[in-house]
């Protein structure tokens, strides 16, 4: 971790033996209720992908929702100064079924202890239309694996994956398939 990233980990408070005893948990809050703190990790989220031509960021539920839909903002501020306050990419909710209206793109994925599904709107995502997956942390990487199958099925084009949190030990990593990139900010 370079030192520009320290002060972004402090952010993150460790809770031990939640939600469950063994488990240590992430807490994010401290860091989004930080402005300087916030706005300094959607820096560092979106460095690897300026200039990579995104058009779209989708994010995992729910606290992808917050990293994507900022950095879907964030991307826009390599095209000029000028230009920095309008958005650029669009942004795109990979929803738990039950959210959305349909029409729907569903794709399901195993979890540890049973089964879940990501799904999109059938025309959330354009063919061809560059995309960013987003979301907080890349534990075991079912749901990484499910929101890129679930990309690739609305025939965008996968230009990588942003995560804020990584946990190697889970080798979540290791379910990601293809040539496009996964970034990770932080590793526990």
């Amino acid at each position: 971790m370079t030192d520009s990233l320290v002060p972004i980990q402090r952010l993150i408070r460790s809770v031990a033996d939640f939600p469950k005893p063994g488990v240590t948990f992430r807490d994010v809050n401290p860091l989004l209720a930080d402005a300087g703190g916030f706005a300094r990790c959607i820096d560092a989220l979106a460095e690897p992908w300026q200039g990579s031509g995104v058009q779209a960021v989708c994010g995992i539920e729910s606290r992808g929702f917050i990293f994507g839909a900022a950095l879907a903002q964030k991307l826009h501020a390599g095209f000029g100064a000028a230009l920095a306050q309008k958005l650029h990419a669009g942004f795109v909710p990979l929803r738990k079924p039950g959210k959305l209206p349909p029409p729907l793109v569903t794709v399901e994925y195993e979890l540890e202890y049973g089964r879940d599904a990501l799904q999109a709107r059938s025309d959330a995502l354009k063919p061809g239309e560059r995309t960013l997956i987003v979301d907080d942390v890349l534990a075991t990487g079912g749901t990484l694996a499910a929101a890129r199958e679930l990309v690739e099925r609305l025939d965008a084009v996968l230009v990588g994956a942003s995560v804020l949190i990584e946990l190697p030990a889970l080798n979540g990593r290791a379910r990601w398939s293809g040539e496009a990139p996964v970034h990770s900010l932080l590793r526990y």
